[in-house]
């Protein structure tokens, strides 16, 4: 565990102390697990190659400029389309849109066209953009390796934003047995 400043141990709402001397991720993992960030679907495009999934880590990281990361798994499809791809598109899922989450979540891209039986259209730098869904484009300004998954740095432009309502958060995606294995698990 880590060590704490405080004589008697700083608690977080799972119960954990942090008194030890140890090296541990332990309080890492129990704060990570009250956190409840909104759902997402990334798009993205290569020539006539596309992809998209579901992403489990993404942010806004900088406020001047605009800037938001998204972060993919190196052993997902998407991954190597976005690579070479100038432009992601990021659509945010919203409480009725489980179906997309479990459709771009729960399938992998290597073995089916998570495109097929979408309304979809082609949108900026020939991503796919959901149609029913909100969106915002991003140019690629950096990619940074951060272990099995990749940060792509986007600086935000274009899109949509027509519906309302409470985002879909992690929490609500309930068992979705991933395309790929989750590295770790």
């Amino acid at each position: 565990m880590l060590t704490s400043p405080y004589e008697n141990g700083d608690r977080c709402s799972g119960g954990l102390a942090m008194t030890g001397a140890r090296e541990s991720t332990e309080a890492f993992e129990a704060i990570m697990s009250d956190v409840d960030p909104p759902s997402y679907v990334v798009t993205a495009a290569a020539g006539d190659d596309r992809a998209g999934c579901l992403v489990g880590f993404a942010t806004q990281c900088s406020i001047d400029p605009p800037r938001f990361g998204v972060w993919l798994s190196k052993l997902n499809r998407t991954y190597r389309v976005a690579r070479t791809s100038r432009t992601l598109i990021v659509h945010l899922l919203r409480d009725d849109d489980g179906d997309l989450a479990g459709h771009f979540g729960g399938e992998t891209g290597d073995d089916v066209d998570k495109f097929a039986g979408i309304d979809w259209s082609s949108g900026p730098g020939g991503c796919p953009v959901v149609e029913r869904l909100d969106w915002f484009a991003g140019s690629v300004v950096d990619q940074v390796d951060t272990g099995d998954h990749v940060a792509f740095v986007l600086a935000p432009w274009g899109g949509r934003c027509q519906r309302s309502g409470r985002q879909l958060s992690e929490a609500e995606l309930g068992d979705i047995e991933p395309g790929h294995p989750i590295p770790g698990r």
